[in-house]
């Protein structure tokens, strides 16, 4: 999954990926896949990314998690969509306070 946000915050600083690449000690290639979604970022690679783009982590920070979709309604035999995540946020509780979850 590309890191959008991340490449509008270089773009938006005017830098390009050889010169983040520089300040992370990595080359060229293994920025650009970083950025395109292709290899993981890992949280000391996201936390120097922040600081060498002078924005908060959270500006930048896009998960690594994909989305999965669930096939099932055993009600009437249909399929029909249902959106999961793979894992479970903190936010979630502020989206669902007391621990009350949506149906699905």
């Amino acid at each position: 999954m590309e890191k959008n946000k991340l490449f509008e915050a270089r773009k938006s600083k005017g830098l390009s990926q050889l010169q983040i690449a520089q300040k992370l000690n990595m080359d060229h290639s293994s920025y650009q896949r970083r950025e395109k979604g292709q290899i993981k970022i890992h949280i000391t690679e996201w936390e120097k990314l922040s600081k060498i783009l002078e924005v908060p982590l959270e500006e930048i920070f896009e998960s690594e998690e994909s989305q999965v979709f669930i096939w099932k309604d055993n009600a009437s035999g249909n399929y029909q969509p249902e959106f999961c995540l793979r894992k479970v946020y903190r936010y979630s509780n502020a989206v669902y306070p007391l621990g009350r979850s949506p149906k699905i």
